[in-house]
């Protein structure tokens, strides 16, 4: 049995055991990005006394406003991993284009695609942060791959994983086999296993979506939040909580922690986009992490694992956590809903209700 003593190395070498052929370049890669998490804790810990708040002036490929700290991060995940001679490339949401590695260093079999940081909005007013990573097979081991190389579908994932920077450092990941975290011990500077074996209960009292973009949601999200607000007395026969961080990391912890659903569903704000999040290295790893733990990711017309990505920051939506109220929420998607009117004029009861005489 793991116990709460088990450092991240001591629980990758159990992993590796029960392959005997395994290469053990995955665990290299794995305590790599850690080496970069830790990194990042460091200098997110370090606030305004480290200089490190505030933006650049620089819009990334998403059209976003950098933060010191995105530019920090981001050159952490690099400088850590391109080295080791584990992965063949690497895609960031802070970079248009796939990292391809300086020639002196060898390319592995892996590919790695990461969202450094993410939630950095909040970094000014000291609301949790993390890094978002995924794990991929390279198409072509030991060469550069091609951009296309990186278009995978979630269900290939070899690995995924997530570190949130809060009162605790913590990281949270899968290898296919469940879902279990590490908090960072600061006298050691190692991760300990402290909650493993993750698991999502089906059902939840707790929602989190942004209510600010309520009349741009579709009929389906619109329903469902409407019954999640009319409480006991409303069909769904009991009272929910609504929470929103504006952190995707920080709902996913929240969500793994004490269950619940997180919606980022597609709306009608921007119709240039189909989603607010990206495919490939925030939907996809956190959906790796929410099917691990029992629990259920989609993008509310069906399951986000199976999603093939056609460009490298494509954006999708995404409905995740606790598996009744995902399935509830994509069987809205397939049914008609008109919202009730608010006037008592045209209500259920109302003179124009028809079949009343």
């Amino acid at each position: 049995m793991l116990t709460r003593h088990t450092t991240l190395v001591k629980f990758l070498i159990e992993e590796r055991r029960r392959h005997p052929d395994a290469s053990g370049e995955l665990n290299s890669l794995i305590l790599d990005v850690a080496l970069a998490c830790k990194a990042i804790s460091a200098r997110v810990a370090q606030g305004e006394l480290g200089g490190v708040l505030g933006a650049v002036d620089v819009l990334n490929v998403q059209g976003e406003v950098q933060q010191k700290l995105d530019v920090l991060a981001n050159d952490y995940f690099l400088r850590a991993n391109e080295w080791g001679g584990q992965v063949a490339g690497m895609a960031s949401e802070e970079l248009a284009e796939p990292y391809l590695l300086p020639t002196q260093y060898p390319r592995g079999k892996y590919l790695l695609v990461f969202d450094p940081l993410d939630g950095s909005s909040n970094i000014d007013v000291n609301v949790s942060v993390g890094s978002i990573f995924s794990i991929l097979r390279a198409a072509h081991p030991g060469e550069d791959p091609a951009p296309e190389d990186f278009l995978q579908p979630g269900s290939q994932q070899v690995c995924a994983g997530y570190a949130i920077y809060g009162p605790s450092t913590m990281l949270v990941l899968t290898v296919g086999t469940g879902v279990h975290a590490f908090t960072l011990d600061p006298a050691l500077g190692e991760f300990v296993l402290t909650r493993p074996s993750i698991r999502i209960p089906r059902s939840a009292r707790e929602f989190a979506i942004n209510a600010s973009n309520r009349r741009f949601w579709e009929p389906a999200v619109q329903r469902y939040i409407d019954e999640c607000l009319a409480g006991r007395t409303g069909p769904r026969g009991k009272d929910f909580n609504m929470r929103w961080v504006a952190s995707l990391v920080a709902e996913a912890h929240r969500i793994l922690s004490r269950g619940g659903v997180f919606l980022y569903p597609r709306d009608g704000k921007d119709p240039e986009k189909s989603g607010r999040l990206r495919l490939l290295y925030e939907a996809s790893p956190i959906a790796f992490l929410i099917e691990q733990a029992g629990g259920a990711a989609s993008t509310g017309r069906g399951r986000l694992l199976d999603a093939v990505p056609t460009s490298l920051h494509q954006r999708v939506p995404l409905i995740f956590g606790a598996i009744d109220e995902v399935e509830l929420i994509e069987d809205y998607h397939c049914k008609d809903y008109v919202r009730p009117s608010t006037f008592p004029l045209y209500g259920v009861r109302g003179l124009y209700r028809i079949g009343t005489g």
